[in-house]
């Protein structure tokens, strides 16, 4: 029996089988979905902001 995953859009439970071309996500809508989540940057991951280096008071030399 092939594993199963829910879609990320929808929930819908996705066999996860090459035949799937859309996996994991269970169409092509959800996976249109999500993307254009990401585009219009709905979605986003957390980072830490690099160190400023102007902040310290010490201008750059070049």
């Amino acid at each position: 029996m092939p594993a199963t995953v829910k879609c990320p859009t929808c929930a819908t439970q996705v066999e996860w089988i090459p035949e799937n071309r859309f996996r994991p996500f269970c169409s092509e809508r959800c996976k249109n979905i999500d993307l254009g989540a990401w585009s219009s940057e709905s979605y986003t991951i957390a980072a830490d902001m690099p160190p400023d280096p102007l902040e310290d008071g010490d201008l750059p030399t070049h």
